[in-house]
């Protein structure tokens, strides 16, 4: 699926089995609730923090769709095309940071 086609997916089941979208600030703060999940999962499966026995049935990929739902809801929301913002993100990217990486020695 397309990114467009996830935002149209999306918004049909807001406005259908969701009923609405919640306003924007309280999806804000369910991205940021969601984007901690994801943070706790990665903690726990790739950092040195154990898993509880409430964590062990946490999926990582899904807790990423997670957070991926609820900012489609935020761009549908407020009329953010995203497919058009990340094709600018990554021709912004492309331009700024051309030798940046390269020339990082950080990361060599």
């Amino acid at each position: 699926m397309t990114i467009k086609e996830a935002q149209e997916i999306i918004d049909h089941w807001i406005n259908t089995t969701g009923v609405r979208y919640f306003n924007e600030l309280t999806n804000t703060a369910i991205l940021m609730e969601e984007v901690g999940e994801v943070a706790r999962v990665m903690a726990r499966q790739y950092g040195e923090q154990s898993f509880k026995k409430s964590d062990e049935a946490v999926n990582l990929a899904d807790e990423m769709a997670d957070v991926l739902f609820v900012l489609i809801c935020l761009a549908n929301q407020t009329g953010v095309d995203l497919t058009e913002a990340l094709m600018k993100n990554l021709e912004k990217k492309q331009i700024r940071d051309a030798d940046r990486h390269r020339n990082n020695e950080k990361i060599q």
